[in-house]
C-alpha cells in the first residue's frame, strides 16, 4: 500500500511576495503579492501539504544572515496562519549559483529533501513558481509545473514553456 501523498511546492519571491532585485533582507522589505494569503488558504483547503522552496543566495553573498531570513519566514508564516493558511515547512538554499550545489533551483534538491522527509509522491505534486529555475526544478523532480505570471513570470515567453516543463500558466487576479 502506498502511503505517499502529493504536495504543493511554492517558490517565495515573486509567488508569495513581491520580488526585489536588491533581495528581501528584512521583514520591513517583505510585501505580500495581493491575494497571496487568500490563495494559500485556499490551497490549504485541498489537504495537500504546502512547502516553500526558495533560493536565498543573499546569505552566502553576505547581504543578509540566516537569522534575518528566519525572522522574515517567521513573520510570513504567522501572517499566513492568521489568514487561514498552513505551510508545512520552508526550505531555503543559501548558496550562490557558482557554488553548484544540488539544492539551489534549478536543481531539485529542496523538493527531493521534502519528499524524503514527508513521504511525498512527487509525481502527484505541483511546483508553483514564477521563473524558469522553478519550472526546471519541478521538471527534474517529476512534479506538475505551474508558471505564475507574477514576479519574473511576467517576462517568460510562451514558446519556451514546453522546454521549461510548464504544464500550466496562470495570470493572477490582484483584485479582492
Amino acid at each position: 500500500m502506498n502511503n505517499k501523498t502529493g504536495a504543493i511546492f511554492l517558490d517565495r519571491d515573486g509567488v508569495i511576495n513581491e520580488n526585489s532585485e536588491d533581495h528581501i533582507k528584512s521583514w520591513n522589505e517583505f510585501q505580500f503579492i495581493p491575494n497571496a494569503i487568500r490563495t494559500i488558504r485556499e490551497l490549504t483547503e485541498t489537504g495537500l501539504p504546502i512547502f516553500v522552496v526558495t533560493n536565498q543566495a543573499a546569505i552566502n553573498r553576505g547581504i543578509m544572515t540566516v537569522d534575518n531570513l528566519n525572522d522574515i519566514h517567521s513573520h510570513m508564516l504567522e501572517a499566513i496562519t492568521e489568514g487561514g493558511g498552513k505551510i508545512t515547512k520552508v526550505y531555503f538554499c543559501p548558496h550562490t549559483p557558482d557554488e553548484k550545489c544540488t539544492c539551489r533551483k534549478p536543481e531539485p534538491g529542496m523538493l527531493m529533501q521534502a519528499a524524503k522527509e514527508f513521504n511525498i509522491d512527487l509525481s502527484q505534486s505541483f511546483m508553483v513558481g514564477d521563473a524558469w529555475t522553478d519550472m526546471a526544478a519541478g521538471r527534474e523532480a517529476g512534479t506538475h509545473n505551474i508558471l505564475l505570471l507574477t514576479g519574473r513570470g511576467r517576462w517568460n515567453v510562451a514558446p519556451s514553456w514546453d522546454r521549461l516543463g510548464v504544464d500550466l500558466s496562470a495570470a493572477c487576479d490582484v483584485a479582492d
